[in-house]
């Protein structure tokens, strides 16, 4: 029986959204996100400041003595717009840069119900493993239902041939937190054999070399 890799996920980044949603389940899925990550001594990478879900889940961490790191656009901390981010804090210049600089600083990656920037980021991060220039696991916590409008349209996508069967593993869902974090942890990374022959530019301690502008 061929046994199962457990991935070593020490860093977790959360995407979700600086609203709270209208469904007061999205409210406590984020802190018991944040309350699994806390008991399984996982810390968080997110985008700083405490609006909305990002509040929640970067609090229920904490509570939880795990170490939470804001990355956040300098822009944001003007007139103290997104709130205090719980725990450290880096500024920086774009939301490129910010993107880039969790994906280095993170072993996986959740999307939580979220808006436009969250769809983003997500599919950004997604795009990136297609690209090869990481091979980290993706997961969405689908509460209540909240994605399957969203997890629909990639099989369709698929079934249409915009996606490779491959290429859909990449993007992995669940509806509890424990069961995502498993599933992160089990995940195995597939490369598309041309894709995966592309060389990147390597990164330096200022991001400045990493070329992450190609879209799919």
């Amino acid at each position: 029986m061929e046994s199962v890799l457990v991935r070593k996920i020490k860093k977790i980044c959360v995407f979700c959204g600086a609203n709270s949603g209208k469904d007061v389940a999205f409210v406590n899925a984020a802190f018991h996100l944040g309350e699994v990550l806390g008991k399984r001594k996982i810390d968080l990478v997110y985008g700083g400041g405490k609006l909305g879900l990002m509040g929640c889940v970067s609090t229920a961490v904490a509570q939880h003595e795990r170490q939470v790191l804001g990355i956040i656009p300098s822009v944001f901390t003007v007139n103290n717009l997104v709130g205090e981010t719980c725990g450290k804090e880096i500024k920086v210049a774009t939301m490129q840069e910010r993107l880039v600089m969790m994906m280095e600083l993170s072993d996986a990656f959740i999307a939580l119900p979220g808006g436009f920037g969250t769809l983003e980021e997500l599919f950004q991060m997604i795009s990136w493993a297609q690209l090869s220039i990481h091979n980290k696991p993706i997961g969405v916590l689908n509460i209540n239902g909240f994605f399957n409008g969203l997890l629909s349209f990639v099989d369709h996508a698929v079934k249409q041939e915009f996606i490779t069967p491959r290429a859909r593993k990449i993007l992995i869902s669940a509806t509890t937190a424990d069961e995502l974090v498993d599933k992160l942890q089990a995940f195995r990374f597939e490369p598309d054999p041309a894709l995966s022959k592309l060389k990147w530019s390597p990164s330096s301690s200022q991001k400045e070399k990493l070329d992450l502008t190609l879209r799919l």
